[in-house]
């Protein structure tokens, strides 16, 4: 009987423990991994924010990476030995949890069934508002945005907006 409450012990305080340390990894509430990629850094947030690479899956990576010349409108071609760097990355680096199973339309994170829903309440209007511009933009909202930080406690009104516009009616 005791080793048989010894041995559930021992598997509880594991259990636990495991808990512990993933925890503590995700404890500054970032989506960015731990060891980011300067040119990644340097690259992609010289145009826009450079987004942690866990909010789309592998897949749509690739494809952005392939399609740099024609970058949702721009052409943000790259050296190969940097596509290359960066690629293998955000390979590494890219979502395989629920949010992420299926590839959102377009490859736009703007566009996912979580950021839809995730955003449901807010009137569309706030996405054309000088101050936010576009989805895409999301500093202007989520104030940790480049730390990669987008918990609901650190969402900020953004300039020139009052709450009856941010809500839909």
């Amino acid at each position: 009987m005791t080793s048989i409450c010894s041995l559930a012990l021992r598997s509880s305080i594991a259990a636990m423990l495991s808990i512990v340390a993933f925890t503590s990894a995700l404890a500054d509430g970032s989506l960015l991994p731990r060891l980011a990629l300067p040119i990644y850094q340097q690259e992609c947030a010289a145009c826009h924010l450079a987004y942690p690479p866990g909010l789309l899956p592998a897949r749509s990576w690739t494809r952005i990476m392939t399609g740099l010349d024609k970058h949702y409108g721009s052409d943000a071609s790259l050296d190969p030995a940097a596509v290359q760097q960066i690629s293998r990355w955000l390979q590494t680096e890219a979502g395989t949890y629920k949010r992420v199973a299926e590839a959102p339309p377009e490859d736009r994170i703007t566009r996912s069934a979580w950021f839809v829903t995730k955003h449901r309440k807010l009137d569309p209007q706030v996405w054309k508002h000088a101050s936010v511009k576009s989805a895409a933009n999301c500093a202007a909202c989520h104030t940790g945005a480049d730390k990669g930080d987008f918990d609901d406690d650190g969402v900020t009104m953004p300039s020139g907006l009052s709450k009856q516009l941010f809500f839909k009616r």
